[in-house]
Order: structure tokens, then sequence, then C-alpha cells
């Protein structure tokens, strides 16, 4: 892989030199629930790995962007190494966050004094790994090239002490003497916070790097609700990032991760344009958050089993309901299976695999056929027909196009043939029943409506069903 880095440097320039003259990704002008992406309406629809593709030396992730490109995967997430994870945490088999001992680079340089907790030198906070950004830069170009987005996310809480041990921020990890406090102390503005100015500066450094990309935005923190760690500390981050592109040509979209399931933004920062949440089932948190008119994402899944089928339902309802980003936490990526073919044991907190990307890729086809950016979520227009323990979801365009979305909120229930009665206005109409899991039309009805309520009877359900109605004029 070190070789890979070096091969792609000349290509860097060339493509850094183009994606200058090229805005980033952004949220679309005429409906920033969703983004632009090279002149592109873009929905965000993915299934990545554990979040180390970069701060682990181990990870082939040219081989993962061929597979996700491969597999109609538009997205990947990332941490920068700030944050690590050691082998066993939260029973995660061959996570891609844990390196083995020796082989986890970060923003910071090494020192000349052995002890780093994981094998090899101390870091040292005031000097930077040229060999990080090196390949920092190349995962990103590579991505690129493969039309697919990376979230660069910054920072982390420590959710225990197996994971602050790690840290090149703690002080028995750094020769510089800052970071001689406990976990839960590590991200403030306290006036004491001795490694503020260190974090200030990953961040500027970092940005600074990619300032070229395209194909990128920023996440300040994951899960900071788990921390806790304050809003000021991460509306400052915001301030810092947003300040450090004041004098680029372009800027990048921030995203702030909100919470777990469900929650209204509180204080929303004029520079943030993503707002993500994780384990969103069902997706009412779109509906909560839709006014503020920025993107609403569901960046993380997990904690419902080993079987595709809930996650493959978690970003159906979400997406219908109009979310804009979803991301499946994909455990089938490891070192040595970066093509996603890792079996992961049942007891893996999560789900991923070829199947569940296939699956994730017959969304992808089935919404962008739609004029998108175009359509609204309108639950209102269900009048009856959902039978006890079913969620429908609904994105419509009134009397030209919608998509709906039937699914058992139970994983272990079935639906059966359920008779939706829909307000729609006059036209002429074709609907179609489409099977989620193999993107085939199973039945199709074209009707002419006289406005009004329309009532359309599904084949039998097992547990989910798309329905699609497009307008004839």
């Amino acid at each position: 892989m070190e070789a890979m880095v070096l091969i792609g440097a000349g290509l860097l320039a060339a493509t850094m030199a183009m994606g200058a003259a090229s805005e980033p990704l952004r949220l679309h002008p005429e409906n920033p629930h969703y983004f632009l992406f090279r002149g592109e309406p873009t929905v965000i629809i993915t299934s990545g790995e554990h979040y180390g593709a970069v701060l682990n030396l181990d990870f082939d992730y040219v081989k993962y962007l061929d597979t996700m490109k491969r597999d109609g995967m538009n997205n990947t997430r990332m941490f920068v190494g700030a944050y690590c994870e050691a082998p066993g945490d939260f029973t995660i088999a061959g996570n891609t966050l844990a390196p083995a001992p020796g082989r986890f680079i970060c923003p910071w340089a090494r020192s000349d004094q052995p002890g780093y907790a994981n094998g090899g030198n101390k870091f040292d906070l005031t000097r930077w790994d040229e060999a990080y950004f090196a390949r920092l830069k190349d995962f990103v170009w590579q991505a690129s090239r493969r039309g697919i987005i990376v979230e660069v996310n910054l920072f982390c809480p420590f959710y225990g002490d197996s994971m602050w041990n790690l840290s090149p921020m703690k002080a028995s990890n750094n020769i510089n003497g800052v970071g001689d406090v406990g976990r839960e102390a590590v991200y403030t503005l306290d006036p004491g916070n001795d490694l503020l100015p260190f974090q200030e500066a990953m961040v500027r450094k970092v940005v600074s790097e990619l300032r070229d990309f395209d194909n990128l935005y920023y996440e300040v923190m994951n899960e900071p609700y788990c921390g806790p760690i304050p809003l000021d500390w991460q509306l400052h981050m915001v301030d810092v990032i947003a300040e450090t592109e004041q004098a680029f040509l372009h800027r990048h979209l921030i995203s702030r991760n909100v919470a777990n399931h469900r929650a209204q933004v509180e204080s929303p920062h004029p520079a943030e344009g993503i707002y993500n949440f994780h384990y969103a089932w069902l997706p009412d948190t779109v509906g909560m958050n839709y006014d503020l008119n920025r993107v609403i994402g569901d960046n993380e899944t997990g904690f419902a089993g080993t079987a595709p089928l809930h996650y493959r339902k978690e970003a159906w309802a979400f997406i219908m309901a109009g979310g804009g980003l979803y991301n499946n936490l994909d455990y089938s990526f490891t070192v040595g299976h970066e093509d996603g073919t890792f079996e992961f044991p049942d007891t893996q907190p999560g789900s991923g695999g070829a199947e569940l990307r296939r699956q994730l890729r017959l969304l992808g086809r089935f919404i962008r056929a739609f004029d998108f950016i175009a359509m609204r979520p309108m639950p209102e227009i269900v009048r009856g027909g959902v039978p006890e323990g079913v969620a429908v979801q609904v994105l419509a365009e009134a009397g030209r196009q919608y998509a709906v979305y039937v699914c058992a909120v139970d994983d272990a229930a079935t639906v059966g043939a359920v008779e939706l009665a829909l307000d729609l206005l006059a036209g002429d109409y074709t609907a179609e029943w489409v099977d989620p899991m193999t993107g085939a039309v199973v039945q199709r009805e074209p009707f002419v409506h006289p406005g009004g309520t329309k009532a359309l009877k599904s084949p039998d359900i097992a547990q989910d069903m798309a329905l699609r109605i497009r307008g004839g004029g």
C-alpha cells in the first residue's frame, strides 16, 4: 500500500489542479435536502467499512474502493486518527479501526521516544506525519476517481479507557506534556484544556491538505452525545473549519452528528449543511428537522442483528421519508477482505456484505429514476388502508410522481396484501409495485383518476414493497 501512495502522487497533483476549478459537493440549490455533485443531483446510499481505511496501514483501500464502485456505493466514512480502537471493542471481529501493533498512522508524527501503547514511538503533537497526509490524500483521490464521496470525521468521544489509552492525545502517548486528563475531559473549551490548541491545529491541517478535493465533506465529531461532548466545543470546531476555508476558492459541507435514533436539532450553525443521525429507525427524525432545509442523514447503522433485512428496510424508509444520505456500517470489509467478503460472526453488532449492498443498489436505482429534486415528503396523502404494525413513507411531486414504501415495523412480522387509499390529483397514471429484494415490477396498473382518494391494492407483501406512481402528462 505504501507503494500505491507513491504511484498515485504524480496523478494526484493533476487531479487536485482540476478539482480546484470545480465546486465541491454542495446542497442542491433547488432542493437542499439533497446534494449537487459534479453537476448531478445526488442522493447518498452506501454501505462502507468501519472507518479505519486510512489510519490502519494494513488496509488495502484501493481494493476496498474498487469494491465500493463495483457494488454501486457512492460514499465512505473515515476517521482521521485522533481516535482508534483496540481489538475486542464493541465485540467487533476484524475491526478496521483497531490496527495491529505498530500499524497505526495518524496526522501527528512519531517522536524519537519509545512508549506508544500499541507499539512504536510516542507522538509529537507539534509535528505532522508527511506519510500520513500522503496516504490521506491518495485515499480521497482514489475515491474521487471512482465517484465516491468521503465523509472525513475529525474526532470521536472515548467510550472507554481502551480507546483513550490508544489516543495520541493522551499524555502517556505523546512527548508534549499535554493530555493528562480523564477521557471525559478531552473535548472542552475550558481554559484549562491544554489539548484544545492541538485539536484546532489538526483540524486546520486536515482541512488545508484536502482543500482542492471536490468529493468530501467534514463531520466534526462522531456521536458527541456519547461523551457527552459540549455543544459549544462542537460549534467552535465548525468555526475553525469555516475560518480555515475562508481564503479558499471553494468551501466544503460540514456535518453534525446529532443523536441516535431521533432528535430535534438544537442551535443550527449557518455553516452546517448536513445533520446526521445513527440507527434512525423509524425515520420520523427526517420530518422533525425537514424545515431546516439541510440534508438529513442516517450515517451509521447497527445493533439490529446481522441479517440484511432490517438495514434494507431502514435504508428504504429513511430515503423515502425525505432523507438525503444513508450509510450502512458494513462489517464485511476487514484487513485481508477489502473486497467485502469477510464472514462475520453472529456476535457482530451489525450487518453488511455483498447481498445487502446489492439490495441498497436497487434502492439507489429506484430513487434516482425519479426527478427526486422536485419531490418532498407527503405522508398526508395516505388516507387509509394501513394495517396495524405497518409503516408507510411517501415522497412525491403531486400529480406527477409518487414514491411509496410499505413495510412491517417488526422484522419478524409479515404484511400481506394492503389496499392503500391515496389522495391523488386528477390525471392519467401508471402504478407499479416493485419488490425491493429484486427490483422487479410485480404488479402494474394504468388508471385514469378524477381526483381525490384512489385505492391501490398491493400484491402479497412479505416484509416490504415499493409503489411507483407516474402521471401521464
